[in-house]
């Protein structure tokens, strides 16, 4: 049965439901999902990620309703939907699933644990929950050799969350999802991963060979509490690796002018990057 409601302002039409919960959207989202998803000119994940260049930053699009809900907005993207976005893209291109019911279905999977929508914790918010993820489920695959270059190791130590529920509507809404959230980040607490250090993100030919256009990059940080500040995808250039990203200094998905090398230099916090690729 298909109806149509309004939901904090975003018209909701076609698939009402996925999962037995509300699906929140607009036209627009659904008819260029569908286009980009028809077209035979858009295949690999540069592909579709060059097709939101200019699409504003945005944060906190997926905070828009009281209850939990699969939203999806291609119109206003942080560097986390944008991810989730084109990997969901590129995901329905390699299956050839051409619907938006194929598209909402596997972006359900990759922004839930498990692939199942079950409330506000049972999505992924921490991106090293996410990695462990999608990689049990098939869809990812975290590169961490050679070494070098990947030759840090980042422990992780997460409780960002948990420490700061005011800085979260629904923890704040609802303080009593606080203790998931902090058992959630007790099991990532302590796990490692091996990275590149940011010293070692230069133009070089063994750089080339382990980093593709297209990985997912995720920034590591030094920052108390968080274990990735930013993600983006890999793109190469002449003068080296670039970011193609939702950037909030640009206010828009850029891919920045900038080197990879030179961007996470500009940035004290930030220590290197976490390579991961998309399964084919």
């Amino acid at each position: 049965m298909k109806r149509c409601i309004v939901a904090i302002g975003w018209l909701v039409l076609g698939l009402t439901y996925i999962q037995g919960q509300p699906l929140t959207y607009e036209k627009a989202d659904s008819l260029k999902i569908v286009s980009l998803l028809k077209s035979t000119n858009h295949r690999t994940t540069l592909d579709f990620a060059r097709q939101f260049l200019g699409i504003p930053y945005v944060a906190h699009t997926l905070e828009v309703n009281d209850e939990e809900q699969l939203v999806v907005n291609t119109r206003e993207l942080d560097c986390t939907t944008l991810v989730e976005t084109v990997a969901a893209l590129t995901l329905c291109a390699q299956k050839d699933f051409r619907t938006f019911d194929d598209y909402t279905r596997l972006l359900c999977q990759l922004r839930y644990r498990n692939g199942i929508l079950n409330g506000y914790t049972s999505r992924l918010h921490y991106f090293s929950d996410w990695i462990l993820d999608k990689e049990r489920m098939g869809f990812v695959e975290e590169v961490q050799q050679p070494n070098p270059p990947f030759s840090a190791v980042q422990r992780l130590n997460v409780s960002y969350m948990s420490s700061h529920p005011n800085s979260y509507k629904a923890l704040a809404a609802h303080p009593e999802l606080v203790k998931e959230i902090a058992r959630q980040e007790q099991a990532l607490t302590g796990k490692t991963c091996r990275y590149i250090p940011k010293a070692a993100v230069k133009h070089t030919k063994l750089m080339r060979s382990v980093v593709k256009d297209g990985d997912i990059i995720a920034i590591t940080c030094s920052k108390p509490g968080l274990e990735i500040a930013h993600l983006g995808f890999a793109v190469w250039k002449k003068d080296g690796l670039h970011l193609l990203n939702a950037s909030m200094i640009h206010k828009k998905v850029v891919e920045e002018p900038l080197t990879l090398y030179q961007y996470l230099a500009q940035h004290k916090s930030h220590t290197g990057i976490r390579v991961i690729r998309i399964n084919n």
